[in-house]
């Protein structure tokens, strides 16, 4: 991918990632801080009791990570599906006599193309990801 393209991805992926963190991801880890520390004002508790009390507080911070790296997994993958569909048009273009000027600007259309697509996916993961993290139980 052109480098000005994958840095346009990286700025808007980079965004994206900064504004559940602060929106969502920052106030999950306070509550499994806060309850984590709960756990272990309890003389009562063995040190089992402890941990596995530790352990049902990072859940939800937990689930929450597994959610977004998942999600940006599949975008990352949709992504490099579309470029490596533009890789061999651009082959297909240049086996068949074309050349490398004709296939150059062949493959910096169909990648840019593929960049406009997949950002214009962005607010609607945004938005499935935000809804996703509200309705983790806490």
């Amino acid at each position: 991918m052109a480098e000005a393209q994958q840095a346009r991805v990286q700025k808007a992926v980079e965004e994206t990632v900064q504004s559940l963190e602060k929106e969502h991801i920052r106030k999950m880890q306070g509550r499994m801080f806060r309850c984590s520390a709960e756990c272990c004002e309890n003389p009562g508790h063995s040190m089992n009791q402890v941990h596995q009390c530790i352990d049902r507080c990072h859940a939800p911070l937990a689930k929450a990570q597994e959610l977004v790296t998942s999600e940006l997994q599949q975008f990352q993958d949709r992504l490099t599906r579309c470029t490596m569909h533009c890789n061999d048009k651009a082959k297909d273009l240049f086996d068949s006599g074309a050349k490398e000027p004709a296939v150059r600007a062949l493959m910096d259309s169909c990648v840019g193309s593929c960049v406009d697509e997949h950002l214009n996916l962005l607010p609607s993961m945004t938005r499935r990801l935000k809804d996703s993290l509200n309705s983790i139980p806490q």
